[in-house]
């Protein structure tokens, strides 16, 4: 298959209202199809970007009108030659660019392991844009090999950052009770304990304003 028929695809699903989200991965793998139907080594300048120029044109509208969110994961290239200024893009153009309502740049910032062995990656999430809420914000978050995104890690940062785990040296402590040594015990710790787990994650929402649904609803009513 061909670009034009993934996005073709994608088209059709939108109208349909039959799916809520719509994953397009990756904008640097749509082959259009004068590329895909020639020889290697022709020169094909401006095609993947003419092609999803087309295509945003068109979903854009049929976006607007559905309950889809459609999500475009691309990848990034280096301008060759480029010595100021950042040599770095994506493939596709300028379109996605444009017409997307929220970019995040997502990079892995460093290895998870456990002695000589790699467990996970250490992500950092970047918003480029953002048209429906502030943009430039950034987080970081674990990603376990065994598990996706590490909620124990997520907490353990927060709670932390909230004071509501105490950081003493390399040690975690939650009252008179130690967490570890070292952020990766901690957060093992947590994950052994999800009773305790749980406690510091509704701590941690308490102290940025996300209550219990039962006192949300009653400061509600009152």
């Amino acid at each position: 298959s061909y670009g034009e028929e993934a996005l073709q695809i994608a088209e059709m699903l939108i109208k349909s209202n039959a799916v809520d989200c719509i994953v397009v991965d990756s904008v640097a793998a749509l082959v259009p199809k004068a590329e895909l139907d020639g020889e290697i080594g022709d020169s094909h300048v401006g095609l993947q970007a003419r092609m999803m120029s087309q295509a945003m044109r068109k979903l854009t509208g049929a976006i607007s009108k559905a309950k889809s969110t459609v999500i475009f994961i691309n990848q990034i290239r280096e301008k060759i030659g480029v010595m100021f200024g950042n040599p770095e893009t994506t493939p596709g153009g300028r379109a996605l660019k444009f017409y997307s309502s929220c970019r995040v740049d997502v990079r892995r910032i460093a290895t998870l392991k456990e002695g000589d062995t790699a467990v996970g990656i250490r992500i950092k999430a970047r918003v480029v844009k953002n048209k429906v809420a502030p943009p430039f914000r950034t987080a970081e978050f674990d990603m376990l090999n065994a598990g996706g995104i590490s909620l124990a890690g997520d907490v353990l940062d927060l709670a932390a950052e909230s004071r509501i785990i105490q950081k003493s040296g390399a040690w975690f402590s939650y009252g008179d009770l130690k967490l570890g040594q070292g952020r990766d015990k901690a957060r093992a710790f947590l994950e052994e304990n999800p009773e305790l787990l749980e406690e510091l994650k509704q701590k941690v929402l308490a102290a940025r304003g996300f209550g219990p649904p039962a006192e949300s609803e009653a400061t509600a009513e009152a």
